[in-house]
């Protein structure tokens, strides 16, 4: 009976592992023992320069789910897998989840696609002129250097003694100066 296990993969290398798994063990006639490996992702709507951008970002970074009927042959496939690092579970001994937690896993994929998507809307860009409204910083106007939507941060270059010093705070922290 397959159960499904879940990988810890490098980071961002969840897509080739999970092809890595699915076509050695398609070559070494074990597709069997792999019923599914899949890398849970949801999708994101972000402002980027002014314009709507759809982005897939990783549910669980680092993570690969694998429905397994787990014989020694398919544990060293894995396990022998380039980019991956073991099995969750104690010590040696991979531990499978149960149904309920994988579909709470896939469920969470599912309604996170669902739901609302969450969108960062900011009205300025890199080069802009912002004032900062919070921090110690509140009150010094700078210009935007940079802006790291996964973080929701902005770097901005403010003037303190007469040099420009880059100050690190998130996108509610600045707005556009008029």
């Amino acid at each position: 009976m397959a159960r499904w296990y879940i990988i810890h993969a490098y980071s961002g290398f969840e897509n080739k592992v999970r092809d890595s798994i699915l076509s050695e063990a398609e070559r070494l006639g074990l597709s069997d023992g792999v019923e599914a490996v899949e890398v849970p992702t949801e999708t994101v709507t972000e402002i980027k320069r002014g314009k709507k951008v759809q982005v897939e970002r990783k549910f669980m970074p680092g993570y690969v789910l694998a429905k397994l009927q787990l014989t020694d042959d398919v544990y060293h496939l894995v396990k022998n897998t380039s980019k991956v690092t073991g099995f969750l579970g104690s010590g040696s001994k991979p531990q499978p989840i149960s149904e309920k937690e994988a579909a709470r896993y896939f469920g969470g994929v599912a309604a996170a696609q669902a739901a609302p998507k969450r969108e960062i809307n900011i009205d300025y860009e890199i080069g802009d002129s912002v004032k900062v409204n919070a921090g110690p910083f509140a009150s010094f106007n700078g210009i935007v250097e940079e802006l790291d939507f996964e973080k929701s941060r902005v770097k901005v270059a403010v003037s303190i003694f007469g040099r420009a010093t880059q100050v690190e705070m998130g996108f509610d922290e600045v707005e556009l100066t008029k």
